[in-house]
């Protein structure tokens, strides 16, 4: 071989040799991560709900190595019902729901959010400013609204107050807290159930709270039980260092919910209050 022949011969396979590794490396970098759906309760309509989750798997992604997508459920036993079976892998639960995803299905808890540092919650008792009931007592004889029928938590809630559904002149199922927020706010009810940061969203447009429940174990953020330890170790790791401490880091949080501030590790132990709360109210 001519030693031009052999240059160019040289030369061609270094080419080749490098674009061989460029391709690998462009391959390795774009390589796709394990697909993960995130479901949740309804706080919301589904429009909404997509808003409110959509910052949330956003940071999730872009902290972890997977590819997070938000599917939203229209009940609470269908957030039950689609971790269980794996339709998500990981969702958002009230403590109602994880106790019934929990015993039915053995899904794990992840993290609870926080208020003030802290994994706890309250229910309350809303009204509409000047309607003139300032104690739950007085709502009874009254209209009442609750959201999901499944919540049993709510129930036992209002019942802790000293209300059963046999005091209401009238009562229903409106399934979202911002549902009943407006429902008061327009006269339909008279008072209604709200978790305590839908109350105070609420507060500048009318609704007062009457009644409260102590503190009560958060809402938290559950997995499937055959969620791979790695991919579960990933999602845990990113909630656990998403805070308040950047202003994207608000910005995810208060579009998840106003009054969070950070997550925490959660033990299926902290929700044994809610099940003897809400012993009394299942069939």
């Amino acid at each position: 071989m001519k030693p031009k022949q052999l240059l160019q011969t040289v030369l061609a396979v270094m080419c080749a040799g490098a674009l061989f590794l460029t391709a690998g490396a462009g391959a390795a970098q774009k390589a796709p991560g394990v697909d993960v759906t995130m479901g949740s309760v309804a706080m919301d309509i589904p429009v909404e709900m997509i808003k409110r989750m959509s910052a949330l798997t956003n940071y999730l992604a872009l902290s972890t190595n997977l590819n997070i997508r938000f599917r939203p459920s229209p009940s609470l036993g269908s957030a039950v019902e689609d971790l269980g079976t794996g339709q998500t892998q990981i969702a958002y639960l009230t403590p109602v729901a994880y106790i019934e995803a929990r015993k039915k299905y053995g899904v794990i808890p992840l993290v609870a959010p926080t208020t003030q540092g802290r994994p706890y919650f309250a229910l309350v008792i809303g009204v509409k400013a000047g309607s003139g009931i300032n104690t739950p007592a007085e709502l009874k004889g009254k209209r009442f609204a609750f959201g999901d029928q499944k919540a049993l938590l709510q129930r036992a809630a209002v019942a802790s107050m000293g209300l059963g559904l046999h005091d209401f002149s009238n009562f229903a199922y409106l399934k979202h807290y911002d549902n009943i927020a407006k429902a008061v706010l327009a006269g339909d009810f008279d008072g209604g159930i709200l978790k305590d940061s839908v109350a105070e969203g609420f507060k500048s447009k009318g609704i007062v709270v009457i009644g409260s429940t102590p503190p009560l174990p958060s809402y938290l953020i559950a997995v499937h039980p055959g969620m791979p330890v790695s991919v579960r170790n990933q999602l845990r790791d990113a909630l656990l260092a998403l805070k308040k401490t950047t202003p994207e880091h608000v910005a995810t949080l208060e579009a998840f919910d106003i009054a969070y501030d950070g997550f925490s590790l959660i033990e299926d132990s902290a929700y044994d209050p809610v099940r003897i709360l809400i012993q009394p109210f299942q069939k």
